[in-house]
């Protein structure tokens, strides 16, 4: 066999001693290189080996050996930000592309049923993957548009996604011909503008020379805004080769920046004498942005050597140890249990970390807390009272303050803290109500276990019921697009499997279901072993409860959601993976998840829950009466 040919075998095998030029030497004793002879990165496959140069030439050019691809560039810098999965679906312009990803030795394409599906994935994926991002490919048009509510989302929510669209080739931008998936009158852009709209900056790749800038420019963006980011990548720029391997050698610049030092202790000295103007009477509110925005570590460090009670909004449950003795439980506004609301509002001082006051989030805009009683820390300023100081982050902040603040433990600590535990109703009854089945399915729960519940009925039951610690919850309650949760089980399974967290655990009611269903074949195909409990209550409740009580508008066709599994899966009965079950009983139901074979979640798992189309959870019920005033039809 040729040298070369034995060389491109072991490369494409990836075998353990190859990965480059650092090891010439092993190379070279294992296949005996001539003397002279050198190993280019595998950036470049097309140069295996490089014969010594003639006489002529004193250097082989660092600009061939050094080269790479522009779309090998872009995956590698995804996976430097820890990506293993990319989402989507393929067509003709992304297809070269996909060649490429699939061929990557750390990457897995995951092929979704339909690109909305697919920006859900990468959605979830990203919220449970925290110190990553989600990857997303769709092809030119009829691709990036079904994905965009799944990117609106993302953005609404501050999840970190890279969406790449693969378009038309560069000639064909520039010169527009009418070619399919365009609107047949040359607006090749039109798509671009819808994407800005729900992405915090764009790269539209034209020229190789600059693509590397550009892509590193827009990852940046995407991780230190925690926002999505689109880019769009011509099919004749994918196989380009630029000469960026040693960039890729420098990390991306992620740094949360430095605060100005004068300003931030001016902010950390008024926050002290906020502090004792309220007596030390002063608790801790996190929200979401805690979590999106990586300050989840420096909230515990807070918490622990400060010993203020801690509350939770709904967007931001998990981002504090429910088990915490100083964590007292849930804050809703005018939705919020007595004895915690009275703890939260007659506190004298509030300091929220990462507040995203949403109508379903903050009790329709009920929250009882004065500005001038409210120290609030963001990702990119602090507010104290009316005063706000541009550029003081938290991620920063937090730790100062720690410092600054733990002498006070010992009179924090003497703060009570208000904890609600919910009480598994006993009325004798075998109904499958909403107010028994989420304190009874908080009983089931473990420690890591990533718990995703679907907006409406599953979103609000779930929120008082406590988390074991290192649980994870993931839940769309800001931008509220039914169906969500089935796309996002499918990436958050994932990342779940990536970290070693435990069970993935999925509450979907059964018109949501049907809106994504189709992906629960991706998590078969996959090996995932997700349990999904489908709440069949007939329609949509939570619209009923909103408006149309009787009306047909909310009802929905019944499936058999029992059979699901089989018909996701084009095997003989024999090879079929997975158990289905339904529940019509309190006893059923507490039979099945007490089982420990059910609970070990050893193999996909989907148990339907039959209730009462009517019955909603006392939370949505409050927060619909509220919403009704507001959005009124008719007087």
């Amino acid at each position: 066999m040729p040298i070369t040919a034995i060389f491109s075998t072991l490369a494409r095998r990836r075998h353990p001693f190859y990965s480059g030029p650092a090891h010439n030497n092993t190379i070279q004793r294992h296949i005996n290189l001539p003397s002279g002879w050198t190993c280019p990165p595998l950036y470049d496959s097309a140069l295996f080996l490089l014969p010594p140069p003639p006489p002529s030439i004193a250097l082989v050019n660092e600009n061939v050996v050094g080269k790479i691809t522009v779309g090998r560039y872009l995956l590698d810098r995804l996976v430097q930000l820890g990506v293993t999965k990319v989402f989507g679906v393929p067509g003709d312009f992304n297809l070269g592309f996909l060649d490429i990803v699939e061929d990557h030795e750390s990457l897995h394409w995951v092929g979704n049923c339909n690109e909305l599906n697919a920006a859900y994935a990468a959605d979830g994926y990203a919220r449970v993957h925290t110190k990553s991002v989600g990857a997303l490919v769709t092809t030119f048009g009829v691709g990036e548009l079904s994905a965009i509510n799944g990117i609106a989302g993302a953005f609404s929510e501050n999840v970190p996604i890279v969406h790449i669209a693969g378009v038309p080739n560069t000639t064909q931008l520039k010169n527009k011909p009418m070619l399919h998936h365009t609107l047949g009158d040359g607006r090749f852009d039109a798509y671009e503008k819808a994407a800005a709209q729900f992405s915090i900056a764009q790269a539209h790749l034209l020229n190789k020379s600059t693509a590397a800038e550009e892509i590193d420019d827009l990852l940046v963006k995407c991780v230190t805004t925690g926002r999505p980011v689109y880019l769009t990548l011509p099919t004749d720029l994918s196989f380009a080769k630029i000469p960026a391997v040693k960039r890729l050698q420098t990390p991306l610049a992620l740094e949360t920046p430095l605060n100005d030092p004068e300003v931030e202790k001016v902010v950390v000295r008024e926050i002290i004498k906020e502090i004792h103007d309220a007596d030390k009477d002063a608790v801790i509110l996190v929200d979401a942005c805690a979590i999106r925005h990586h300050v989840v570590d420096e909230t515990a460090e807070l918490i622990k050597r400060t010993g203020f009670p801690v509350y939770s909004a709904p967007m931001g449950k998990t981002a504090v140890s429910e088990t915490n003795d100083r964590y007292g439980g849930l804050y809703v506004g005018s939705l919020t249990h007595e004895e915690i609301r009275d703890k939260v509002e007659k506190a004298k001082l509030i300091i929220s970390i990462g507040s995203l006051k949403s109508d379903f989030n903050s009790g329709n805009f009920t929250y009882s807390v004065p500005a001038t009683n409210t120290v609030e820390l963001h990702s990119t300023y602090t507010q104290i009272g009316y005063a706000r100081y541009p550029g003081i982050g938290m991620k920063r902040l937090l730790p100062v303050l720690t410092e600054e603040l733990a002498h006070m433990k010992t009179t924090a600590e003497k703060i009570p803290v208000a904890r609600y535990v919910p009480v598994i109703p006993n009325d004798g009854s075998q109904v499958i109500a909403q107010d028994w089945f989420w304190p009874r399915m908080g009983k089931f729960f473990r420690s890591k276990d990533v718990i995703v519940a679907e907006t409406g009925t599953s979103s609000f039951g779930i929120l008082d019921v406590p988390f074991p610690d290192g649980a994870i919850f993931v839940s769309q309650i800001l931008w509220g697009s039914i169906g969500w949760t089935v796309g996002s089980t499918l990436g958050a399974a994932m990342a779940a499997r990536d970290l070693g967290l435990g069970r993935t655990i999925l509450f979907v009611g059964d018109g949501s279901l049907q809106l994504t269903v189709q992906e629960i074949s991706s998590m078969i195909r996959w090996g995932l072993k997700p349990i999904i409990f489908v709440l069949n209550n007939n329609g949509y409740t939570i619209e009923r409860h909103l408006h149309g009580w009787d009306r047909k508008y909310n009802d929905i066709a019944n499936w058999d959601y029992t059979a699901l599994l089989s018909v996701f899966q084009g095997k003989p009965a024999s090879e079929r993976t997975g158990k289905t079950y339904t529940v019509s009983t309190r006893d059923e139901l507490s039979a099945l998840i007490d089982k420990p074979e059910f609970a070990a979640a050893n193999e996909i798992q989907l148990v339907e829950v039959m209730m009462d189309k009517y019955d909603a959870p006392l939370a949505l019920r409050k927060q619909a009466e509220l919403s009704g005033k507001t959005n009124k039809y008719a007087e």
